[in-house]
């Protein structure tokens, strides 16, 4: 597939979340996410004002979903997100129950690999599931402790070539990636570039990041869409 930019919008304002991602779409984002944190201060509402806001704009919700999952996927959905995310740590019906919301609602599913043993194997597991995507993540506490410890921080980019190789859905990096690393993704066969904490968010505070944000989104997107 083309690349697509998605910025997450780790945010715990809807106001900001919506100034935010009006200016990412000016800068040529394909893609808004509703991040945990949005969702977990904004719930259904957040989403729905996103919707309001932006009525053809594909919509991820970042649910990271445990349990419940047809329902939450189907509340989503009637909300106005266009995709959902499981956990590939959830049980696997509960991985099924959000696939088939996901046919039910016309949605995506995107199934995250975070905290897998085998993030190959898990990533194979989701697509054999039924998932329409698979993240490849690198939790944030993850990285932020095991580098704390004074071990090497671990990367999405570790292992990319071998998830990407053991699917045949869509791929999509995330967790800790520079600007660099995230222009790269696609070339490296994970067309789907997330932006988000700390390439445009301030991962501590979850509040937009200082600087020109828009110009510098801007060129990013150019770099990666002209891949």
């Amino acid at each position: 597939m083309k690349p697509i930019v998605q910025i997450s919008l780790d945010l715990t304002n809807i106001d900001e979340a919506l100034e935010t991602a009006a200016m990412a779409l000016r800068a040529g984002v394909d893609w808004l996410e509703a991040g945990t944190p949005l969702i977990l201060a904004e719930g259904l509402h957040g989403v729905r004002k996103l919707r309001e806001a932006f009525p053809k704009t594909p919509i991820v919700a970042d649910l990271k979903t445990m349990d419940g999952g047809y329902l939450e996927a189907e509340m989503m959905a009637k909300a106005g997100a266009t995709h959902v995310v499981v956990m590939a740590r959830a049980h696997e019906e509960t991985i099924k129950c959000v696939v088939r919301a996901g046919k039910d609602y016309g949605i995506g599913v995107m199934g995250d690999n975070l905290g897998c043993p085998d993030m190959v194997a898990g990533a194979k597991f989701l697509e054999d599931l039924g998932c329409d995507y698979v993240i490849h993540h690198i939790g944030y506490d993850e990285r932020r402790g095991i580098s704390s410890a004074g071990k090497p921080m671990p990367s999405p980019l570790d292992q990319l070539k071998e998830v990407v190789s053991a699917v045949k859905i869509p791929v999509q990096a995330v967790g800790g990636l520079s600007l660099e690393q995230a222009i790269q993704c696609p070339k490296l066969g994970a067309p789907l570039v997330v932006l988000g904490a700390p390439l445009t968010i301030d991962a501590d505070a979850f509040k937009t990041a200082d600087g020109d944000l828009e110009a510098s989104l801007r060129k990013i997107c150019a770099a990666i869409h002209a891949q």
